[in-house]
């Protein structure tokens, strides 16, 4: 070869190398795949080692805290889907990205998450349960299901493909969409479409960030037909609140002189009239508590955890696939519920309690890297967090708009950095909604304490005048206005939330202290009453 020829070369080559270091720093950067299952408590996760952690519901899903983190005290901000799907996009409390219920709906621009980790250089794709009324365009891919979706042979909707369908999303939103029916059970037909875009359908050449959402184990808890044995021949261990509440709750959650136990929180047994577990699993109604109340509990838990069984080992196929594939340890994996579920505990089916087991989310993460394996924290930590979370770990920054903080730090030390939140807020909207009829309630949660404001009235309800009362429809009691009280847990002492102590002198510095952070928090996170004059007064009448 002439030194002619090699000169003219030269700028071939060295355009090839760069175009390869450039490809090589592309792809070094990690993949990121979070996995989020519908109503998926932390108690229902072996690794956490609660009550049912015997049974081995979630070999696979343990495995991401053997070999990564898990996160001790993650709370949600509003447990209930659709504003807490809402807080995870956007990095927003309820009332400043506009989703505080299930009617809430979070338009393109406002989808900030994928907006900002494609910025990163990362392609985007959201599969599964999206909940959020507008279509996820936000990201570069989407197949999810329209509303809750169903279990089996589900239809969901996409950019591209599929058959033109007009769907109603909400009661003044109908949209044509681009539908299609699949066949199977919707845990296996979300895998499958995840798989597929993985495999098939993504550039290569780009680090990808994937969510991927279950429906499971979402009520009514149908599962695929492969897991009826599972669990058949297991007693399945009961919260012992589910038979004695000792001194939980207020004349908030019971009523004056307990008036109201027959309404407030659907039940697993016969307590709660309107609403209870044995109606769902259809247990003879004849049959009278306890034995009504015990076979209600075993067959919800039952069907409960062969959903959690179909979550779980679907994502052993997702790790099988990223291990195939040499791209396993180059992944973050992170694992959570969009809220927590009641599992019987207090006799309580569903979320929408500030009460611990529906408030923390389960939250465990996998990347080798930089993540020691078999590690734990309990710093606080709420799913406005989330998105700062990935973006940073994405290399990006938390944007000014955004109201949460990056916790990677804590994900890679364990300890939390100077200044990070010693509390979180929680505020439930939806006052006796659903039949479930929970009272709408906000409150402030530290490592130590817990106080709880029930202030029982509805936002929406009769606005203008501020006038509530009984509904005459049955079915729909948001005009109910239900008793005022304060609740005060102190979790070291009283970890499952058995005794009420706000009326106990003994913590009365305490509470005023909560009281004044708790203010002070409402402000900070702008979630306070000044469009509901009608709730604002009954603050102000109550605060002490």
């Amino acid at each position: 070869m002439t030194f002619k020829t090699l000169k003219n070369l030269m700028p071939i080559v060295l355009a090839s190398v760069l175009f390869s270091c450039k490809n090589e720093t592309i792809i070094e950067k990690p993949n990121i795949i979070y996995i989020m299952a519908d109503d998926h408590t932390s108690q229902a996760i072996g690794a956490y080692g609660k009550r049912l952690a015997s049974l081995n519901p979630t070999p696979t899903i343990d495995r991401l805290a053997t070999e990564g983190i898990l996160l001790e005290n993650v709370f949600c901000t509003n447990s209930i889907c659709t504003p807490s799907r809402a807080s995870i996009l956007t990095g927003q409390y309820g009332q400043v990205n506009g989703v505080v219920d299930l009617s809430g709906a979070l338009s393109a621009d406002k989808q900030y998450l994928p907006i900002e980790v494609k910025k990163q250089g990362y392609q985007t794709a959201m599969v599964g349960k999206w909940h959020l009324k507008h279509a996820p365009e936000a990201f570069d891919y989407y197949n999810v299901l329209p509303g809750q979706g169903d279990y089996f042979n589900p239809t969901l909707y996409s950019r591209d493909g599929g058959t033109k369908t007009k769907i109603r999303f909400e009661a003044d939103l109908v949209r044509e969409v681009n539908a299609t029916k699949y066949q199977g059970h919707s845990s296996d037909v979300i895998t499958d479409i995840s798989l597929d875009w993985l495999k098939n359908k993504r550039d290569k050449t780009k680090p990808f960030f994937l969510m991927h959402h279950f429906k499971a184990p979402h009520d009514f808890f149908e599962y695929a037909p492969r897991y009826e044995t599972y669990l058949k021949d297991h007693v399945i261990p009961e919260p012992s609140s589910m038979w004695y509440n000792a001194n939980n709750g207020s004349i908030a959650t019971r009523g004056i002189n307990n008036s109201l136990t027959d309404t407030i929180g659907s039940s697993i047994g016969h307590r709660n009239v309107i609403r209870n577990m044995g109606m769902h699993m259809n247990i003879d109604p004849n049959i009278p508590d306890p034995k009504y109340k015990e076979l209600a509990y075993q067959e919800y838990l039952k069907r409960y955890l062969r959903c959690v069984k179909g979550v779980d080992d679907n994502v052993k196929r997702l790790l099988d696939y990223l291990e195939e594939e040499g791209l396993l340890d180059n992944t973050i994996i992170m694992y959570t519920g969009d809220q927590g579920f009641m599992l019987g505990e207090h006799d309580y089916i569903d979320k929408r309690w500030m009460y611990e087991e529906s408030q923390r989310m389960p939250f465990l993460v996998r990347y080798p890297k930089t993540i020691k394996a078999g590690s734990r924290s309990n710093a606080i930590i709420n799913n406005t967090d989330f998105a700062p979370t990935i973006i940073d770990m994405a290399g990006g920054k938390t944007p000014d708009y955004m109201q949460g903080a990056s916790f990677k730090s804590i994900l890679e030390t364990t300890q939390e950095p100077k200044g990070w939140k010693q509390d979180t807020y929680y505020r439930y909207w939806m006052h006796m909604a659903h039949k479930h009829n929970n009272p709408a309630h906000f409150g402030i949660r530290t490592k130590d304490y817990k106080l709880i404001f029930f202030y029982g009235r509805d936002y929406l309800v009769n606005r203008d005048s501020g006038e509530q009362k009984w509904a005459h429809n049955p079915e729909s009691m948001s005009d109910f206005v239900t008793p005022v009280a304060w609740e005060f847990y102190d979790l070291n002492k009283d970890p499952n939330e058995m005794d009420n102590r706000y009326d106990d002198p003994q913590y009365a510095s305490i509470i005023t202290n909560l009281k004044s952070r708790l203010k002070k928090l409402r402000e900070e996170v702008k979630e306070n009453d000044a469009q509901y004059p009608q709730i604002q007064q009954v603050i102000d009448e109550s605060w002490n």
